[in-house]
């Protein structure tokens, strides 16, 4: 890798703030606001609206859209095709 050209690599903590969670990881993002981890040292933190925690892919609390209750109602609105 050239030098010079690369953005600084190192720790950070993402905290989740609708879940209430947080992980340490490495990132090349920062962030003026600090927070002290569990070893007890200071890291840069960057808050963010979603992650694993709380998106409803991981969580399983995804919806389920109703697609017989559309295909109804598309059939009622343009009325049903006869067979081809």
């Amino acid at each position: 890798m050239r030098e010079g050209i690369h953005p600084p690599y190192g720790p950070v903590v993402f905290r989740d703030r609708a879940a209430n969670h947080a992980f340490l990881t490495r990132s090349t993002m920062s962030s003026e606001k600090t927070v002290e981890w569990e070893d007890g040292n200071t890291y840069p933190v960057v808050d963010v609206e979603i992650s694993y925690v709380s998106h409803p892919f991981y969580t399983g609390t995804a919806r389920v859209l109703d697609t017989a209750g559309r295909v109804e109602r598309f059939e009622r609105r343009f009325g049903k095709r006869s067979g081809a």
